[in-house]
């Protein structure tokens, strides 16, 4: 992780990013995935699912858009 944050940064909450399988999704979630074999999953520090998207780029994006601070879990 890189050491050089802002004041900015540090205060904002970490949602981590991660890949997710369709196919482990609920059924429903699975007919709204448009074909698409993998999601990404922004998640808050407590584990609760904030949002899936189509791209990992996405998911940063919207991150960072809702003033969150986005790290990526493999």
């Amino acid at each position: 992780m890189n050491e050089r944050h802002s004041a900015a940064e540090s205060t904002r909450p970490i949602v981590y990013i991660r890949e997710v399988a369709v196919a482990d999704l609920p059924e429903d979630v699975r007919r709204q995935a448009g074909g698409l074999e993998t999601l990404y999953a922004i998640g808050s520090e407590e584990g609760e699912r904030i949002a899936l998207v189509k791209d990992r780029s996405l998911a940063f994006l919207l991150a960072r858009q809702n003033d969150m601070a986005p790290v990526s879990v493999h």
